[in-house]
C-alpha cells in the first residue's frame, strides 16, 4: 500500500478484475466465478475458514461464503442508470430492487411521476 491507501498499480488492477467478475457473477446470479486473489483455508476448532491477509482477498472469502451458504442471490445491482452501486438484499422476499430508497428509488420514483404527469398532459392539451 501507499501513503495514501492505494496499492501498487499491479493490487489496483487485480482488485478492478475481482471487481468486474464479481459484478458480472452478480448480474447473472450465478456466484462467484473468475476473481482473482488469494484466499486460505484454515481450520478453527476443526471447521474450516476462509481467511485472507488482505482486503481483496476477504471481500473474495465473503463472496464464496455467501455462495456456499446460498445466499448469493440476495446480491443484487441497482438499476438506477447513474448508480449502478451492488446491494445486499435483505428483505424477507428478496424483493429489493434499489441500494436505497432514499435517493435511487426515490429519483426514479419521481421521473416516473413526471413522465407520466408530461403524458396526460400532453394528452389534454391535445383534446
Amino acid at each position: 500500500m501507499t501513503e495514501r491507501g492505494l496499492g501498487r498499480s499491479s493490487e489496483i488492477a487485480q482488485a478492478r478484475a475481482a471487481r468486474a467478475a464479481l459484478r458480472s457473477s452478480i448480474e447473472g446470479s450465478s456466484g462467484p466465478q473468475t476473481a482473482a486473489g488469494v484466499v486460505h483455508i484454515e481450520l478453527t476448532d476443526g471447521v474450516p475458514v476462509l481467511s485472507s491477509s488482505d482486503a481483496l482477498g476477504a471481500v473474495l472469502a465473503a463472496s464464496a461464503r455467501l455462495a456456499v451458504l446460498g445466499s448469493w442471490e440476495r446480491f443484487k445491482i441497482c438499476p438506477a442508470d447513474d448508480c449502478l452501486r451492488a446491494f445486499f438484499d435483505r428483505s424477507r422476499n428478496r424483493s429489493r430492487t434499489w441500494c436505497s430508497m432514499q435517493v435511487c428509488g426515490n429519483r426514479e420514483k419521481a421521473r416516473t411521476f413526471r413522465k407520466r404527469t408530461r403524458a396526460q398532459n400532453s394528452t389534454l392539451a391535445a383534446v
